[in-house]
């Protein structure tokens, strides 16, 4: 291998993986050379980062292609910051987070409902908080273009459940994601918010993420090469109780591990 032109190194390097290519670069110079190559991180990078890059909310200075993957390993917020994404170190495929500003939230916009809060030191920069409705409706929605192609992803929503919430763990809360001809529907129960009833989180339900925040699983499916639309939702419209204390900051797709 050591005696192959550099061009061709750098061509069979891109045919790997960022976490190969990194490891090849302790083989030899020649190879240590070839893993810097714009010509191979441009191969590792997402085929539509250039419009990624316009539509970023702060520019990212960088020199090489290499430095580019790694920025975009971190969440960077685009389209005015309604959006974000990152990109896995080890595959390159695309994560996204749609703020709670880019979902359709029942009377996201009537205080007696919602309020909007801003959030200092965080990616996101506003999030929204449920004050009192019995009626709980959140959709959100997102091109397949946008993501990885042939690649199974799973929605995630982004929440936290404030101190002075009531009324989240009386009934389930119906889950689905939808595209095409692919379908996932379920319930998810926020048990253990009720002060009143003092019961335990059911962590198989209601998971702690890495942020401080809290997410439970919505359902998957599998991005092909088909240009169609993703429908998300998080809902429960068929008790009339009152509910209040929930805090959504979005809704996330990344892909399965």
């Amino acid at each position: 291998m050591e005696m192959l032109p550099e061009d061709c190194i750098c061509t069979i390097l891109s045919f790997t993986s960022p976490l190969q290519t990194s490891k090849s670069s302790l083989v030899s110079t020649t190879f240590r050379s070839a893993s810097e190559s714009d010509v191979v991180w441009d191969r590792f990078l997402p085929p539509d980062y250039q419009d990624l890059l316009l539509r970023l909310v702060k520019t990212l200075k960088f020199s090489t292609k290499k430095e580019l993957f790694f920025l975009l390993c971190n969440w960077v917020l685009i389209d005015g910051g309604r959006k974000s994404f990152k990109i896995d170190k080890y595959s390159g495929k695309k994560s996204y987070l749609l703020s709670a500003r880019e979902l359709f939230i029942a009377w996201n916009s009537d205080p007696m409902y919602w309020i909007w809060k801003h959030i200092s030191q965080s990616r996101l920069e506003e999030v929204i908080e449920l004050i009192s409705s019995s009626w709980i409706e959140i959709h959100g929605k997102i091109k397949t273009p946008m993501l990885s192609k042939n690649t199974t992803y799973v929605a995630y929503l982004k929440m936290r459940i404030s101190n002075r919430a009531y009324g989240l763990n009386m009934t389930p809360f119906e889950v689905s994601v939808e595209v095409g001809k692919q379908a996932s529907h379920g319930t998810v129960c926020l048990c253990g918010h009720d002060k009143e009833k003092q019961q335990t989180v059911r962590m198989e339900m209601l998971r702690e993420r890495e942020d401080g925040w809290m997410e439970v699983e919505l359902g998957e499916f599998f991005n092909g090469e088909n240009d169609e639309e993703v429908k998300m939702s998080f809902t429960e419209t068929k008790d009339y109780h009152l509910k209040a204390g929930l805090v959504i900051g979005g809704i996330e797709l990344r892909p399965k591990l």
